[in-house]
């Protein structure tokens, strides 16, 4: 990633947020004699953990593609993203970019048994199906029982503690508050790059300066 200090996301609890909130993620292994391998599954954090734990499982074979647990790994997860036109800003020449925000994880897998993989599927399940009004829980009757059992076979569970983190968030804080106001209206707008999730974001990001003015001093893109 790009070293660029001041877009630098280093608050780990806007990491687990990240996560949180956009929780599809690529799985990178570098494997001898293969080259680079990229997976791509649901992963969540380990809310039991103090320390960045990820839970996640790779469907058979890709353990054994991954080589896991026998080298590190690098998760990548990202949230709202989009182009930003310069014809967006309000006076000079200016260059095209992208806001983006995107944390790259690195750790070495640890591959959990049948038992452990099992209680973590039916903790990601649980994770994303308790927004239901009626949700499908593995264990909800003895039919879902046998049934995620057996589908549990097809999989192997990972738990990942993070001991490297690199994460960035560009959403156009080096630009003054008029022109994040102007970049958000254009995302919210009806067009080919409306992105209302970025606008979203941005929003949050900029707050501050937004509440107060900003700065009339603009960086680099």
């Amino acid at each position: 990633m790009r070293d660029n200090p001041s877009f630098a996301l280093e608050d780990p609890e806007a990491v687990r947020d990240l996560i949180r909130d956009n929780p599809w993620a690529r799985f990178i292994s570098y494997v001898p004699g293969a080259g680079l391998v990229a997976s791509h599954y649901p992963v969540m954090v380990d809310e039991q953990d103090e320390d960045l734990v990820l839970l996640s499982h790779l469907g058979r074979p890709d353990e054994v593609t991954h080589q896991l647990g026998q080298h590190p790994m690098m998760v990548i997860v990202e949230g709202p993203h989009g182009y930003v036109s310069p014809g967006w800003y309000e006076s000079g020449p200016s260059a095209p970019t992208w806001n983006f925000v995107v944390a790259h994880l690195h750790g070495t897998p640890q591959v959990l048994s049948a038992d452990e993989n099992l209680r973590v599927l039916d903790r990601l399940v649980e994770h994303f199906e308790k927004e239901l009004d009626d949700p499908q829980l593995l264990h909800a009757t003895a039919e879902s029982t046998e049934y995620a059992q057996r589908t549990a076979a097809g999989a192997v569970g990972l738990r990942m503690t993070v001991d490297r983190i690199e994460a960035k968030e560009k959403m156009s804080q080096n630009k003054p508050a008029a022109t994040v106001r102007r970049i958000i209206a254009q995302l919210r707008a009806s067009g080919p790059y409306t992105n209302p999730a970025l606008a979203e974001r941005m929003e949050t990001v900029n707050a501050a300066a937004l509440a107060g003015g900003g700065t009339d001093q603009a960086g680099p893109a």
